[in-house]
Parts: structure tokens; C-alpha cells; sequence
């Protein structure tokens, strides 16, 4: 399986990314943001840092790099386009997928573990998954998940929550909520359910060294939807 990971200025998460690709068996290829063309790819990632410094708003000077055209195109022809943290940002900031992440609750950066309970496995992300509460790192500043009503109806109604904060156990309360996200939101998927935007870095979590694993399950689990 191919995968491409964008690269842009700013970027901090792209090389942790490639490892945990390759890791799982996929081919990867690094791209920067004026590149302008796709290779043929299985997997588009957009990766965690801060693009462009976070100036403007998170991930809004990236949604507008000379890749980003060609990375919609993908995206909207049924390509899968995974976003982890400000990669998330940049789906909304394209909106590619709907919403915005606002600043968190307390106006502080978090840098944390935290627990993740799977809300829809239909799809090729988490079909199948072995676990259906997963542990995985968290670091932003922006992670405040917020939509309107109507936006929030439409996503209940297509079941396009992906995964919600909760504690070990798998329990949503707003106690285990790290940044405010409404309705403990913390990876979205668009109708088609071929995009996620995701705050968690399972790229961080595929190695026991690292603090865990379950971003391992994560990655041989869409290596396995994807064969």
C-alpha cells in the first residue's frame, strides 16, 4: 500500500508519521506544501505541528498551499486523507470536514495521554479494530472541537462522530473531556467516511518504549481494511 505525507512549514509530526507508516508495511513518500501533484497513493496524510507557526488561525495558511488542490481532488474522489491534530485543523480550515477547533476550555496548551472510545467502525479506519477503547497522546493548543446546531444535527444524523474522550472504561463524561470539545469530539469523519480528522497522535503510541501501543492497532488495523 502507498501513502504520501504532506510536509508543511512548520511540521512536527511528519517524520514520527513516516516511521509508523513504514512500520505497518506501507510505501512512503514525504511531500513538501509547493509540491503541486500527488503520487499514486492508497493513503494521504496531513500530520501534527504547526504549520506556518499557527499565524492566522491553526491550519489556515496551510489549507491554502499549492498541494492543497490536489489534495481535495483525492479527497473528494474517495481517497482516503487521514489528519492527526493540526492536520485535523487544516480539514476544517478546507472544509473538508465540518466544525472548527476552537482554543482549549482553559486557555492552556495539554500534553497528555488520554483514552478514546470508538464511536463508528464503519469504515476502513476502525473496522475491525481489536479494541474499542483506545489509549493515545494528545498535544495542542486548539482542540476545542465546535459546530453549529445545524452543523451538529448533520453530523449525528450521517454518524460521522469517529471517536469521543472518555476514561479507561470506556465511559463519555465531560470530567474526562480534556479540551472542551462539544459532545467530547475528538476525530470526526466526513459523510463518506473516507476523511478523518483526528486530535490523538496514534503515530506516537505504536511503540511500548513510547508509553503504549494502541496506535499500533490503529495503523495494523487499516493496513488490514486497506489489503
Amino acid at each position: 500500500m502507498n501513502s504520501s505525507v504532506i510536509i508543511f512549514p512548520g511540521s512536527n509530526c511528519d517524520r514520527d508519521m513516516d516511521v509508523a507508516l513504514k512500520k505497518f508495511g506501507f510505501k512512503n513518500k514525504m511531500l513538501w506544501h509547493n509540491d503541486t501533484e500527488l503520487p499514486k497513493s492508497d493513503l494521504v496524510v496531513l500530520p501534527g505541528g504547526f504549520s506556518y507557526g499557527d499565524y492566522l488561525r491553526c491550519g489556515s495558511m496551510a489549507s491554502k498551499s499549492r498541494i492543497i488542490d490536489s489534495v481535495i481532488k483525492f479527497a473528494k474522489s474517495g481517497g482516503l486523507l487521514l489528519g492527526i491534530c493540526n492536520g485535523f485543523q487544516i480539514l476544517t480550515e478546507t472544509e473538508l470536514l465540518p466544525g472548527a477547533l476552537l482554543r482549549n476550555k482553559y486557555s492552556k496548551f495539554i500534553c497528555q495521554n488520554v483514552f478514546v472510545k470508538i464511536n463508528n467502525s464503519d469504515n476502513k479506519y476502525f473496522k475491525n479494530i481489536k479494541k474499542n477503547v483506545l489509549e493515545l497522546h494528545i498535544a495542542h493548543n486548539e482542540g476545542n472541537f465546535f459546530c453549529s446546531n445545524d452543523q451538529m444535527k448533520e453530523i449525528n444524523d450521517n454518524n460521522q462522530i469517529a471517536i469521543n474522550y472518555c476514561n479507561q472504561n470506556g465511559e463519555i463524561n465531560d470530567i474526562f473531556n480534556p479540551n472542551g470539545a462539544i459532545k467530547n469530539i475528538a476525530g470526526l469523519l466526513n459523510k463518506q467516511k473516507n476523511i478523518l480528522g483526528m486530535m490523538p497522535h496514534p503515530e506516537r503510541m505504536i511503540d511500548s518504549y513510547l508509553s503504549g501501543e494502541d496506535g499500533s492497532i490503529f495503523f495494523e488495523n487499516l493496513m488490514g481494511n486497506l489489503k
